[in-house]
């Protein structure tokens, strides 16, 4: 089916998201979330604009359109240098240049400006002929001369021409997001699902149309990209010959990109309002990060209860020791922990079953890994890695449900198994602390404090520690009344706090609060 565009004269589109790298062109747990808030709320237009890479890392369009997305548009930012004009010399926007040193400048120090009065200018300037047009940063005589400023001032890196190349790559989309701002679909507000290049744009637009403008976060996208950065094998990396190759600090170069994108993050967050994050130690970490504290709130992530509930009366009854981790085997769902801790219930607990279960598409090698792993501790037939499959089907015949993973946000595969009655054992990552303890509101009410086991969802234990997570299965698993406890607990945390109904009146409402409209009633799932 083919996706519609609205013309410029056409009713306006309630909402516009932005996205980036994610739906409709790529699946995952927030493509998935995307989804689940366009089709919970079909009485609400929506326009997409999404950004990617390169056109060529994409399949196409992943997902079928639902009826109430009444514009689609894709930009792909690695291709941004592909359409400016031939080489020529100019001298350049001195008023241009100056205003962007002053951002630049914001950059290293967030405390020298406001951060709004910055981006204001820069909004009215950048991609505009007689302004700061990509020809302007190309190939004027000014953008040369403050690279070479730049370089002398503040490059510890020796090479000229891996900094002149990392400061063109670092800024070329920035003109694609210009040009994209200002030619938005009508609408009524904006909702960037991170910060990045999707919420830079959305801050453009706030400030060129004077749009209200949401910033959700599900992980918080400058942490994962100094991440992502700290370990790109793309940026050289130059030892000084007298250190031996022994230096460990961060080369100038990745603290320019992590700086780069710390800056447009804040600038993101000084433009939104309201920002919304999926637990509390996020909205935590975006306070630090830059976001004004009374713009921010938590909006957890909600399940379809309808589907899981029916399962409780099944799980009760079941009494085999079947412990099952649900997710993609790959690195950072730390599969071999998994692994090794079975080793240690299935030597005290004969008869228990490890069950993974999920795709091993995205990492052969390590999945192979996993498997020799398996093997090599002598748990043929008790390790079982069994593929993709509905979860409802697993949680039908299982006791305890595993997270082992190095990373996670708020794990919607923990919230379901909650939900169909079946405790949790995952690691201090993410929001697990808060979805096993409870958030720290909760505590101090029914669900009392977090140091007391019989009032969590289950257990939280170490990241990469085989024998916690062992002791914690068996504790679920040899004692009925904490196994009980636990499934008690999580069934009304997840019904009280979770509910996908309940998450998409919370955007229904921020919604309308934009848009100066009622909300609307949302109908809960199935109805």
């Amino acid at each position: 089916m083919k996706w519609p565009t609205l013309r410029p004269n056409d009713p306006p589109a309630d909402v516009t998201l932005l996205l980036e790298g994610t739906y409709p062109m790529v699946r995952g747990g927030v493509a998935s979330w995307v989804e689940q808030m366009i089709r919970g709320l079909p009485h609400r237009r929506f326009a997409i604009v999404f950004m990617g890479g390169s056109e060529a890392a994409y399949n196409g369009i992943l997902y079928d359109k639902p009826d109430n997305v009444v514009h689609l548009e894709c930009h792909y930012l690695m291709d941004a240098g592909q359409s400016v004009d031939e080489p020529r010399q100019f001298e350049g926007n001195r008023k241009a240049f100056k205003a962007s040193d002053e951002l630049h400048q914001y950059f290293k120090d967030p405390r020298s400006s406001d951060p709004n009065t910055q981006l204001c200018e820069v909004a009215q300037l950048l991609g505009k002929k007689g302004g700061l047009a990509h020809e302007d940063f190309l190939y004027s005589r000014q953008a040369w001369e403050q690279i070479v400023d730049y370089y002398r001032k503040y490059c510890t890196d020796p090479s000229f021409l891996d900094y002149f190349w990392s400061v063109r790559n670092m800024h070329s989309p920035l003109f694609m997001l210009a040009r994209i701002a200002r030619n938005l679909p009508p609408s009524r507000c904006l909702h960037s699902i991170s910060t990045g290049y999707a919420g830079f744009l959305g801050a453009l637009a706030r400030h060129m149309h004077d749009l209200p403008f949401i910033v959700t976060e599900h992980g918080i996208y400058t942490k994962e990209r100094q991440i992502d950065l700290t370990e790109a094998e793309w940026i050289k990396t130059y030892d000084d010959v007298l250190t031996h190759g022994f230096r460990h600090d961060v080369s100038y170069i990745r603290r320019l990109w992590i700086r780069f994108f710390d800056g447009i993050g804040r600038l993101t967050y000084a433009a939104a309002n309201p920002i919304t994050t999926l637990y509390e130690g996020n909205r935590e970490r975006q306070i630090i990060d830059g976001a004004p504290a009374e713009h921010t709130r938590v909006i957890p992530n909600g399940i379809n209860i309808s589907r899981f509930s029916p399962l409780r009366e099944q799980t009760h009854q079941n009494t085999a020791p079947i412990i099952a981790l649900i997710g993609r085997v790959a690195p950072i769902k730390e599969i071999k922990t998994f692994v090794r801790a079975m080793r240690i219930v299935a030597s005290r607990l004969p008869g228990a079953q490890g069950w993974i279960v999920g795709p091993e598409s995205e990492d052969p090698e390590y999945a192979q890994e996993c498997r020799d792993l398996a093997a090599q501790l002598d748990l043929g037939g008790i390790v079982q890695f069994r593929g993709f499959q509905k979860a409802e089907d697993v949680f039908a015949r299982i006791r305890v449900a595993t997270l082992t993973s190095i990373s996670e946000a708020q794990p919607l595969v923990a919230l379901e198994a909650m939900a169909s009655g079946i405790p949790v054992v995952c690691t201090d990552v993410g929001s697990c602390y808060e979805l096993v303890h409870g958030h720290p509101k909760d505590r101090a009410t029914s669900l009392t404090t977090p140091a007391d086991p019989k009032h969590a969802a289950g257990r939280i234990v170490p990241i990469a520690d085989p024998g916690e997570t062992a002791a914690a299965i068996l504790d679920l698993l040899n004692d009925r009344e904490a196994w009980e406890s636990a499934r008690e607990v999580g069934i009304k945390r997840v019904d009280e706090h979770y509910s996908e109904q309940l998450m998409l009146e919370r955007y229904e409402h921020l919604y309308a609060e934009a848009t100066d409209q009622r909300a609307r009633p949302v109908a809960a799932a199935g109805e």
